[in-house]
């Protein structure tokens, strides 16, 4: 009898009898097939789906709470640290006690903000939690014994935030501090258009160089921001054009002196502001932010010109810090009293009803009775409506620490005389009965009204009407206080809205572009998509989607999720040719 192999077969289908079942029979029957269910033999081993085995870490998939301290420009790489690691998939929470990993932005400008970053590394220690430190405390000081051992992120390094945590979550310790940097010119810092999630969804803050021209005797910010480096203009513009179509309808410009931008890249801030004029939608509005005398007294036409603009706030935030020309040459600030004066009366004259923010320090040391005088009447003269006392505190490492110092009694005194000076009179009192527009962005703090500003950026108090928010309300001022008005909405005023799109939810994250976001919400249906360009872009990012190795059979959800979000900053970068 031959054996069953000596015959040769045509193909392998040639093994198969007709009595066998086809394969089409087996995936019919398979339709009738009814798995059964295994009981569990004890429910204390069932785990959540959504969390990976214990003795596994997978990234990404873990909860971060993230703490802020200090200015506008801390507060703006806060939220791009929070884009960035909620498009990788990371959760961003705002209970502390859930968190499994903080992330803590210090300023390292007053003592009292570095002491609650120090007790909050230790609260964090003591409560188990993974720990990353950014802003400019480790960053002008990482050698410090409360930080050893601790991973850090440098202020230039923003953009590799994602690696840091990554890392630490792995029980690693990591610290990037170097400069971002061209051909070996100093950058501004990390890219504008990485993803963010702005605190307050319809405010933008663009942070337009780092650093400064100045070596200001007391200042710590300069070991941790370095020189002035400044980003391009058309950078800035097309941050400020993509956040007016996320449904922003104010910026605030913002670094350690935004007068001194461009000096280090052969422009200025007049001409950069005349740029971001352009784009503003009608209704929208653009905020300077602070710039030392110095600077600023070399485009002082220009600057009224702008400050004059309908969708320009009429405010300027100028430090004058002291009235004591002997006590700013210890500070080597770089201007005298007369300097200041000039710029204000200037502003003032050109800019009707402008509104100049200046800062004071109290108790410089070297500074006498007579000096502090000076400064009060300083405040006397001009009375401004925006007054940030600071008393001072040595920090190390400053020139200034190492001066003698006022007594602690003495710099306390003053600081109390000139809190006193500065609440005895009233700024807005004449105001009352005046019929105003108001640009409605956010909630206050007790949440009993909605928080609106002017043209020139004092704060009005309107009613909680939703139909209110991120939109400009004409108002009858009824009521003043020391820091704000209140205002009745008119009756028979129309209510404007400057954003040109809707804006982005609160915790949604800004910088995936409209054909990922139409994957990621509507899968890989994409004959349903209204516009053949998105839907072109959007065929290629599902092709990018189902190439990857874990959309194979035994792919994990987990690093699926993770891989969708870390895609949408991909295919943002992409689609803008970076």
């Amino acid at each position: 009898m031959p054996a069953a192999c000596d015959s040769l077969l045509e193909d392998i289908e040639d093994i198969v009898s007709a009595q066998d079942v086809k394969p089409h029979d087996r995936q019919f029957a398979r339709k009738n097939v009814i798995p059964k269910v295994r009981k569990r033999s004890s429910q204390k081993n069932v785990q959540a789906d959504d969390d990976p085995p214990s003795d596994s870490i997978i990234p990404g998939a873990q909860k971060i709470w993230i703490r802020t301290w200090g200015c506008s420009h801390n507060n703006s790489d806060g939220e791009y640290m929070a884009g960035q690691l909620a498009s990788y998939g990371y959760k961003i929470t705002e209970n502390a006690a859930e968190a499994d990993l903080w992330l803590l932005n210090s300023c390292t400008v007053k003592s009292p903000a570095e002491d609650h970053f120090r007790n909050s590394i230790k609260k964090a220690q003591e409560d188990d939690k993974k720990v990353v430190l950014a802003g400019c405390v480790p960053q002008a000081q990482p050698r410090q014994d409360y930080l050893k051992g601790l991973s850090i992120i440098g202020v230039q390094q923003i953009d590799r935030v994602v690696e840091v945590v990554e890392e630490t979550i792995k029980g690693h310790s990591v610290r990037l501090l170097g400069q971002k940097k061209d051909n070996g010119k100093r950058l501004g810092g990390a890219r504008l258009d990485l993803p963010k999630i702005r605190k307050n969804p319809l405010i933008e803050i663009i942070s337009i160089n780092t650093g400064c021209l100045n070596a200001c005797t007391y200042c710590k910010t300069k070991h941790a921001r370095g020189d002035l480096a400044s980003y391009p203009i058309e950078e800035l513009v097309d941050r400020a054009k993509q956040s007016f179509q996320e449904g922003v309808c104010e910026i605030w410009l913002t670094s350690e002196d935004t007068g001194a931008y461009g000096r280090d890249i052969g422009t200025d801030l007049p001409t950069l502001l005349w740029k971001l004029v352009e784009v503003i939608p009608e209704g929208a509005m653009l905020r300077l932010g602070m710039t030392n005398p110095p600077y600023i007294l070399e485009h002082l036409e220009e600057m009224a010109k702008i400050l004059n603009h309908p969708r320009v706030y009429a405010f300027l935030h100028i430090p004058v810090q002291s009235a004591s020309d002997s006590i700013l040459m210890d500070m080597k600030r770089e201007y005298c009293v007369a300097d200041f004066k000039r710029v204000v009366d200037f502003l003032k004259e050109k800019v009707p009803g402008i509104t100049i923010a200046t800062d004071i320090i109290c108790g410089f040391p070297g500074e006498t009775d007579e000096d502090f005088q000076d400064t009060m009447k300083l405040v006397e003269e001009y009375r401004f409506p925006s007054l940030f006392i600071n008393q001072f505190y040595p920090r190390p490492g400053t020139p200034a620490a190492k001066i003698h110092q006022v007594p602690a009694l003495v710099k306390k005194q003053r600081t109390k005389d000139l809190s006193q000076l500065f609440h005895s009179y009233n700024p807005y009192d004449h105001k009352v009965g005046e019929r105003q527009r108001v640009l409605v962005t956010e909630e206050s703090f007790d949440s009993q009204f909605y928080v609106a500003h002017n043209q020139f950026y004092e704060q009005v108090l309107v009613p909680k009407d939703p139909e209110f928010m991120g939109k400009m309300v004409e108002v009858d001022i009824y009521e003043a206080g020391k820091h704000f008005m209140k205002g009745q909405p008119v009756s028979d005023a129309n209510v404007f809205t400057p954003s040109i799109t809707r804006p982005l939810a609160k915790g949604e994250v800004s910088g995936i572009t409209e054909e990922f976001r139409y994957v990621l919400e509507n899968g890989l249906n994409l004959k349903a998509c209204p516009s053949p360009g998105i839907r072109e872009k959007a065929s290629l990012s599902s092709r990018m989607l189902m190439q990857l190795p874990w959309q194979q059979e035994g792919g994990g959800l987990k690093m699926l999720s993770v891989s969708l979000a870390l895609l949408a900053i991909l295919v943002t970068f992409y689609y803008r040719g970076v």
